[in-house]
């Protein structure tokens, strides 16, 4: 399935779209997905698979797929994963079986809320997917933000600046950057990068065709 699912993805057999969003913990992330996902309901979410514990507020199969490390372990090596990655201290993978179900539902495209190198891994074998960076304002405000959740302790904040060091060092990787310095202005920017990717040429191009051949456009 993984070599079929590429294979149409990267010849540009359709107008889906791989969006990839990533940035440090604390940066904002999942709430910018969140009002993505309500606003854009056919853009299908990836729900990656991972080996670290549910929160109390989490849901298996919703949030996350949860598994233990043998079973992710035999995931990674009977090829299901499009991309996976150890993320402080715990596995986190995106299933082939993710896209396929996106595709077959007619979804507009896919979503993946994934880190830096599970964004390398995708667009090493898909390069036409797009990828979007969240900055945090300053390093101040991402600790801020992370204090704030009141989720983790002294240690686990600091790992996770350091962490947040080297993931705004890969922001080349990405075709967009946007800065949460703001929520709602953030996300115009985020949903902008949507709605003109959406109309990208290489995506639209049947429309245009249809219109010179038929002589109208047909949207489905």
């Amino acid at each position: 399935m993984s070599h079929d699912v590429l294979g149409e993805l990267r010849a540009g057999a359709d107008d889906f779209l791989l969006l990839i969003i990533s940035s440090p913990s604390g940066a904002g992330k999942t709430t910018l997905c969140n009002r993505l996902r309500t606003e854009f309901p056919a853009l299908a979410f990836s729900v990656s698979h991972t080996t670290r514990t549910p929160r109390s507020n989490e849901q298996d199969g919703r949030e996350y797929h949860f598994v233990d490390v043998t079973r992710f372990r035999r995931l990674v090596a009977e090829g299901s994963f499009a991309e996976w990655a150890e993320v402080h201290g715990n596995f986190y993978g995106t299933s082939f079986v993710e896209i396929e179900r996106a595709r077959q539902a007619n979804a507009s495209g896919i979503l993946f809320d994934i880190d830096y190198q599970g964004a390398r891994q995708i667009r090493a074998k898909v390069p036409e997917a797009v990828a979007v960076f969240i900055l945090p304002p300053s390093m101040d405000e991402l600790e801020r933000r992370l204090r704030g959740r009141a989720t983790d302790d002294d240690a686990t904040v600091h790992k996770r600046l350091s962490k947040a060091q080297k993931e705004i060092e890969n922001y080349a990787l990405f075709d967009y950057l946007v800065v949460n310095d703001d929520l709602d202005r953030a996300y115009d920017r985020l949903r902008s990068v949507v709605l003109a990717e959406s109309a990208r040429r290489q995506r639209k191009a049947l429309l245009a065709e249809g219109l010179l051949r038929h002589g109208r456009v047909s949207i489905g």
